[in-house]
């Protein structure tokens, strides 16, 4: 049957059913959220003479709650206008009001006699068909449809979010006892195409995947730094960016999601899985025990494994119990892995070594390797879905099957039995077969090894996205060191950035060309796009320092030059060109999108131009871009001034998108033209899509622009008054000051003595003489070299 999700009815509105609600109205869905009644009024409340039933006070639960979730930070909206998609209430009064929705996720307190009384209460209320699922992180789905009527069974499970529910992509669904099977499709369809996540059906057993791998890994971290003697900071320098996991690695993770939350999951998992045979590691030590009776319970309390003091981040000292300074980790093992860019080309060197954390590294993978064999197919019939869950609702950027892949099953089984442990029977029974691996690619898929069958079969879902892992050299038309041309069939071509952060560098630049070069003579269309962390941190600094301090400002000149001339490339090629941006947009990557014929945002994407924090102002065309948007935005009788403003203070006050809805309200997306997509994964597929479509209509080669409007001296003199009031304040140093009448400058047209049309080589020009003005500047040079040194801007 056809189903259609137009209204959602959230009930309970805590952190993660904010969240929840929050993340539906990012996707455009109207969305009722309810929560119980306050039991007693406020002082405030009191003195205003309100009372219980007074409806200000009935909704204040609900009202206090949301607010909250909107105040935070990371926001768990893409744009605070999406708020008034959420409509709030409570469940005395409003009830009744779920007969008009479409689905109802339940998200009160873990405690099932209160499901219970919850799902008791939308029986009276929801329409025949209405889908109902839970969000319980672990109480036994089959438990809380005893009891309720066929038609709720069959259109009820679990629908397990991961919290924040914008962030993090695990989507868990656990079918009850006669879940139908087409709810289930719905549902996995649903939350990878709208809600952006990635889908995976699990077994109704205790945690279900994610948890019950993850809250294994923490339980195991926190029995082993005892054995092994480690320290708070060593165990989370072990287990952060170098493994690719968070960089909030395992203690502050804890810190962040709360004690009290692990240790429910833990205790659940302990009580209700006797017969796990690492049962005995979900027992938690003495340590854990002390830290809750004293509610040291992390960020909420104030304290956990860290602590602030005033601007000093201390940390727990595990065998005294006492907070201390914080002391700095580090590995001879881990310095060898510095060179290795990917993480899971590292795994290989850190097992291997010789010091402290090669011990570490062997022993703790090993138990992994042991647990996760002996959970398929317990928790999970495929071993994908445990490393899907584990990547999507951990951030981990590789599952455990992939790891143990990469280091080599057989190896794998080596480092259990030297720590006394075994892998499942099937694992032997795979190698046996003549499988090495739990996954290999074929014809740009990839496969994984299934037990039932003993043969590799392909993961399903692959058609809706392009993996670039999968296609990288089976589908390689050209390469540099800096970048890689691939063949995405139909006629469309794609360039993937393969420098340091995807940093923006003359091989990127050639890549670029030589990109569209091919396109124009052979192929229909290019992508530029990849699928690392994010797009692109903008140019790279480090070479345009060097240069700027041996004075070389010919080559500079050059180097610009070539940025501008490429990124006009881009924007008047005779073939579309479709940028696929996402995460960090930075300064030449937000400017690459501003050239685009279409820019396919992924929603988590972060744009800026953000120049101005390395003492320069956007040489790469962005601040030719910004004064030819806003030159297209003026209307007969409008006061073009406060248009051109609103533009010129996107750079000066180098904003940067929270999401890249966001990034339409700063100019830097065209409404109408660019588009955005939730599903990171099916970004690459969906921006070929706009480029073959654009082929198909005939595209045509642009007309380069001589029609941009500037305003002159009208618009300069504007500016610099602004700069002068805003350095009288001490609002900006005398150095923002100068880059911000460069900007004003170059956005104005220079100080013509009225409004002008020029061309956009005009413009280009301008820009390009003030960048290189501004590298001749000592504190400029201050600027970049801090950023290179800390990666942070400098104010001076």
């Amino acid at each position: 049957m056809k189903r259609t999700i137009k209204k959602v009815a959230v009930i309970g509105s805590g952190i993660m059913g904010s969240g929840i609600a929050c993340h539906f109205a990012n996707i455009g869905i109207e969305v009722l959220l309810l929560d119980i009644l306050p039991r007693e009024l406020t002082e405030s409340e009191t003195k205003k003479g309100l009372t219980l039933e007074s409806q200000s006070v009935r909704n204040r639960v609900v009202n206090e709650h949301l607010a909250n979730a909107l105040k935070s930070k990371p926001s768990p909206i893409y744009s605070s206008k999406f708020a008034s998609r959420i409509t709030t209430g409570n469940t005395t009064d409003d009830m009744a009001k779920i007969a008009k929705v479409d689905w109802i996720i339940e998200v009160v307190v873990e405690r099932l006699d209160i499901k219970k009384l919850v799902f008791e209460q939308i029986e009276k209320f929801r329409k025949p068909g209405t889908l109902v699922t839970s969000n319980t992180s672990g109480i036994p789905i089959h438990f809380m449809s005893e009891g309720r009527s066929d038609d709720f069974q069959k259109h009820f499970c679990g629908t397990h979010f991961f919290n924040p529910a914008r962030y993090l992509k695990l989507f868990e669904i656990i079918p009850g006892p006669l879940t139908s099977p087409e709810v289930l499709d719905f549902l996995t369809i649903y939350g990878e195409k709208f809600l952006g996540k990635t889908s995976v059906l699990a077994k109704d057993t205790p945690a279900f995947i994610g948890n019950r791998i993850g809250i294994f890994g923490i339980q195991s971290l926190f029995h082993l730094v005892k054995e092994m003697d480690l320290t708070v900071e060593e165990i989370d320098k072990l287990t952060g960016p170098v493994i690719g996991r968070p960089k909030s690695a395992t203690f502050r993770t804890v810190d962040v999601v709360g004690l009290d939350t692990l240790v429910h999951v833990a205790n659940g998992i302990y009580e209700n899985c006797p017969d796990d045979e690492q049962h005995a590691l979900f027992q938690l030590p003495d340590f854990i025990n002390t830290m809750m009776e004293k509610k040291w319970l992390g960020s909420k309390t104030g304290q956990g494994f860290y602590k602030k003091e005033g601007k000093e981040i201390l940390t727990l000292d595990l065998n005294t119990l006492e907070y201390r300074a914080a002391k700095r980790a580090s590995f001879a093992t881990l310095e060898l892995t510095k060179t290795i860019d990917k993480p899971i080309n590292r795994f290989k060197v850190l097992v291997k070594g010789t010091d402290k954390a090669g011990t570490f590294y062997r022993k703790s993978f090993a138990g992994l390797f042991a647990y996760v064999s002996n959970r398929v197919p317990e928790i999970s019939n495929e071993l994908f879905k445990i490393d899907d869950a584990m990547k999507a609702g951990f951030g981990w950027e590789n599952g455990p099957f992939e790891i143990w892949d990469t280091i080599g099953v057989e190896k794998g089984i080596e480092m259990m039995k030297a720590e006394g442990l075994e892998p499942a029977a099937w694992v032997t029974d795979m190698i046996a077969s003549g499988n090495t691996s739990f996954y290999t690619i074929k014809e740009g898929a990839t496969y994984f090894y299934n037990l039932p069958t003993k043969k590799q079969e392909k993961v399903p879902g692959q058609d809706a996205f392009i993996i670039l892992n999968n296609i990288r050299e089976s589908k390689k038309v050209w390469s540099n060191s800096g970048a890689i041309i691939q063949d995405l069939g139909d006629g469309i071509l794609n360039i993937e950035f393969q420098s340091k952060m995807n940093t923006i560098g003359g091989d990127v630049l050639q890549a670029i060309n030589k990109g569209i070069d091919l396109a124009e003579k052979e192929y229909s269309g290019l992508v530029i796009g990849n699928q690392a962390a994010n797009f692109s941190v903008g140019a790279n600094i480090g070479m345009i320092f060097m240069m700027a301090v041996e004075q070389e400002y010919e080559e500079l000149n050059m180097a610009i030059k070539t940025f501008q001339d490429t990124m006009m490339r881009v924007r008047y090629s005779s073939i579309p060109v479709v940028v696929a941006p996402h995460g960090m947009t930075f300064g030449g990557g937000c400017e690459m999108s501003l050239h685009a014929d279409k820019v396919v945002a992924a929603a988590e994407t972060y744009m800026g131009l953000v120049e101005f924090g390395v003492g320069v102002l956007p040489g790469g065309g962005g601040s030719k871009e910004m004064a030819l948007r806003a030159s297209d935005l003026f209307h007969k009788n409008d006061v073009e001034l406060n248009v051109l403003q609103e533009y010129f203070l996107t750079i000066a006050m180098a904003k940067v998108s929270t999401s890249g809805y966001e990034a339409f309200d700063t100019g830097l997306l065209q409404k109408g033209k660019d588009s955005i997509v939730v599903n990171k994964d099916r970004q690459i597929a969906e921006a070929k899509k706009h480029a073959l479509i654009m082929a198909e209509a005939g595209y045509t080669q642009p007309i380069r622009r001589t029609d941009v409007k500037v305003l002159g001296k009208q618009a300069l003199g504007m500016f610099l008054v602004g700069t002068d009031q805003m350095a009288a304040g001490s609002y900006i140093s005398e150095h923002d000051k100068k880059i911000a009448n460069k900007l004003a400058y170059v956005m104005a047209g220079g100080d013509l003595s009225e409004a002008t049309m020029v061309s956009e080589q005009y413009l280009l020009d301008l820009e390009r003489e003030a960048f290189l003005s501004l590298c001749t500047e000592r504190k400029t040079l201050e600027r970049i070299q801090h950023m290179l040194k800390t990666g942070k801007p400098l104010r001076n």
